[in-house]
């Protein structure tokens, strides 16, 4: 077996780092355009895109380290407030950091990197820099990849006037290594900023016997002699906060840097040539993709007089281990079998005549705890937050306003909602494709809008929840809602549906997703080609998942989908119908009762509701509506499933006869089976049964269109 290369492993880490760093970048640069502009919002963009540059100099990717190098140039002159922030600055900020994340997904994959467009966006930043391309390409930008040794070239100029001197000791400990940093790159930063004397302390070498690789021995001091401030120095530190020790104090300008000022410091030729340096073994190194975060003791930072206090290094947060998709999907699955296996012994031992205060029956309860505590485990490690995939959506919306011509702000709500990371990667198309649907088709032109009496800018508002245990994902643009004459047109020329149709305006909405259906007239980048929304709601059903749109005219359109939280386990509810076993997930389940004729009303032939403490509910028959049976001719006596939908509304379903409430595994149908309306999924039971998950909401929207079923009102008159 070909053990793995543990550069490529630290590679890795770094690129995972760059994930949350780009994260940072995004939320300051939001924050920044939404009017908070504050010194330490500008300090996060800063530094991540600083520590971006340096952690890629240490791997020598030389396209991503200059473009880096030139963002943080303009980013550190609004950072000193020599360039003011204007809306035409941050929307090339936002441009900048959108091709930033280019540059790292490309340098991961080992792709070709585009110049074109990267040029492009330098040469802006260099006009608001004030700077010329040549000047810029003309500065040093120093990089060396990992493993070569240090030549630092501190210069010969003794021109000292503005410049402050400082001590700066440095001591690495052993996660910093772990995490894929080293200090070479960062005793060459410090000596970017000025002149400095660079000394290796290694009296804690141990000899030769007592070694341990994967202990850091050695520390150095630093005496530079810098025009930077100190927060420019503590900078340097930002990529290894939390996984180091360092001080930075202030010394006298005249003590100079001689030898004889430091007599009892090492030679520098005690800094030892890399390849000297023996790599710990392979398996002490950390799993790809992991890396581990632990508490290092900090060393505080002490400033010069009359300048603001440097920022300590900060202790690092609690120990973080990252994992491989891969094997938490093993580990899911894994869980689902011991749910099956749980509830296989669960109706094995309840046939048995064994007394419920029995040992046997004792350790099943105990064996039912433990495996819902690990199935809610297992189900909070793949929760992730919707926050990256909006990120995602704010540049979708960027580039397709730009593509139409349109001013457009993205406004989003309830980013820290966590959904399972599955579903969330297989959104994001979707999710992507209703985004510039919104841009495009829903919001009007600037006129047009100005005209309508709407500020010139249009908005879209992408926000998620949690709603009766699924989670409700809303794309809403304050356009002027769906042209439904001009909708019903287009399908009947299109041959669709038939010229004398009738249909109601939650059905023209609904020709939306029909296959082939588009309202653009000219075929452009971003619609136009007949392939829209069927597209998207296959994929949302893919998910389990509904999609629903509600429109205004003149004042906008929603597009609501509603996705399940996990596509492993569910709480479900064991039901029979006309013979046939079916599941119901729990948490749509509001109240079980018993029909009586006293409580049950026919508004028409066929058309039933259901007395609920003064509401008057819809009344479904599950069986007849599955196809398992004829209506029944009096529903008196049943059994009836007080369902609670998405929007608030309520329906009751019929059923025979409740069996169970368990917890059921979630077995997905394939391209193989014809999807039906209403059926979620499958799952197999403790018997070895396999049974339908049934989609409660899906089945009475499909049950009432059938049905002819009018809008009954909520509350009953007095």
């Amino acid at each position: 077996m070909t053990n793995p290369d543990p550069m490529a492993e630290i590679r890795a880490s770094f690129f995972i780092e760059c994930e949350e760093l780009l994260e940072a970048m995004q939320d300051g640069l939001q924050t920044m355009d939404d009017g908070q502009q504050d010194s330490e919002t500008i300090n996060v963009v800063f530094r991540a895109v600083h520590s971006i540059k340096g952690g890629a100099g240490a791997f020598g990717l030389e396209p991503l380290v200059r473009f880096a190098h030139r963002y943080e140039t303009v980013m550190d002159q609004v950072r000193s407030e020599t360039l003011a922030i204007t809306s035409d600055l941050l929307k090339l900020f936002f441009r900048a950091a959108d091709h930033l994340s280019d540059l790292v997904r490309l340098c991961r994959d080992d792709m070709d990197i585009p110049q074109a467009e990267g040029d492009a966006i330098l040469a802006e930043l260099d006009l608001h820099a004030g700077a010329t391309p040549a000047e810029e390409e003309d500065e040093d930008i120093d990089f060396q990849p990992l493993g070569l040794s240090l030549d630092l070239d501190f210069g010969d100029d003794d021109d000292t006037t503005g410049t402050s001197s400082y001590r700066i000791t440095f001591a690495p400990a052993t996660e910093m290594f772990e995490t894929g940093n080293d200090a070479v790159p960062i005793l060459r930063a410090l000596a970017d900023l000025g002149d400095c004397t660079t000394t290796c302390d290694a009296e804690r070498v141990p000899a030769l016997a007592s070694l341990a690789p994967e202990t850091p021995y050695l520390s150095w001091t630093v005496m530079l002699s810098t025009t930077a401030a100190i927060d420019e120095i503590t900078s340097v530190f930002e990529f290894v906060d939390g996984l180091c020790t360092f001080a930075i104090e202030p010394v006298d300008n005249e003590v100079g840097f001689s030898d004889e000022a430091f007599p009892d410091l090492p030679p520098l030729d005690l800094l030892p040539e890399p390849e000297e340096v023996e790599l710990p073994p392979l398996d002490m190194l950390p799993e790809p993709a992991e890396q581990i975060s632990a508490p290092v003791e900090d060393t505080p930072v002490v400033a010069p007089k009359n300048e603001k206090p440097a920022r300590t290094a900060p202790a690092s947060p609690n120990a973080v281990v990252r994992v491989d998709l891969d094997r938490i999907e093993r580990l899911v699955n894994l869980v689902g079998e011991l749910v099956i296996n749980q509830a296989m012994l669960a109706q094995s031992l309840e046939s048995t005549t064994l007394s419920p205060h029995s040992d046997a029956m004792r350790g099943l309860g105990e064996f039912q705890r433990l495996t819902r505590d690990i199935q809610d485990s297992v189900m909070m490690i793949r929760a992730q937050p919707v926050k990256s995939m909006f990120q995602r959506m704010s540049r979708i919306v960027r580039e397709a306003s730009a593509a139409v011509g349109k001013d457009v702000r993205l406004v989003t709500d309830g980013e820290n909602t966590e959904v399972d990371k599955t579903v969330i990667e297989r959104l994001a198309d979707p999710l992507t494709h209703m985004i510039r649907n919104a841009v495009d088709h829903g919001l009007e032109d600037t006129d047009a809008r100005i005209a309508a009496g709407k500020p010139s800018q249009g908005q879209v508002r992408l926000s998620a929840a949690h709603r009766s245990g699924r989670v409700v994902i809303e794309i809403k643009d304050d356009g002027g809602g769906i042209n439904r004459p001009r909708v019903k047109q287009i399908a009947i020329d299109k041959g669709l549906i038939p010229a004398d149709s009738t249909l109601s305006d939650s059905e023209i909405d609904n020709l939306l997703f029909l296959p082939g259906f588009s309202t653009a007239a000219t075929v452009s980048d971003l619609s136009g080609r007949g392939v829209g929304m069927d597209v998207v709601r296959t994929a949302i059903q893919a998910l389990s998942g509904r999609i629903s749109i509600s429109s205004t005219k003149g004042e906008g359109t929603t597009f609501s989908i509603s996705l399940p939280l996990t596509l492993a386990v569910l709480d479900g509810m064991v039901i029979k119908v006309a013979d046939e076993t079916l599941v119901i997930p729990l948490n749509v389940v509001t109240e079980t009762l018993t029909l009586r004729a006293d409580n049950l009303d026919e508004i028409q032939p066929g058309l039933a509701v259901v007395r609920v403490r003064g509401s008057m509910v819809p009344l479904f028959d599950l069986g007849r509506h599955l196809g398992y049976r004829k209506q029944k001719e009096t529903y008196v006596d049943d059994i009836v499933l007080l369902i609670s939908k998405e929007d608030g509304n309520q329906a009751a379903l019929i059923v025979d006869e409740i069996q169970d409430q368990r917890q059921v595994v979630i077995k997905g149908l394939d391209d193989n089976f014809y999807r039906a309306p209403g059926i979620a999924a499958a799952t197999i039971l403790g018997d070895g049964q396999i049974a339908l998950i049934l989609d409660p909401s899906d089945i009475v929207t499909q049950a009432a269109q059938d049905a002819g079923h009018p809008n009954v009102p909520q509350k009953l008159e007095a």
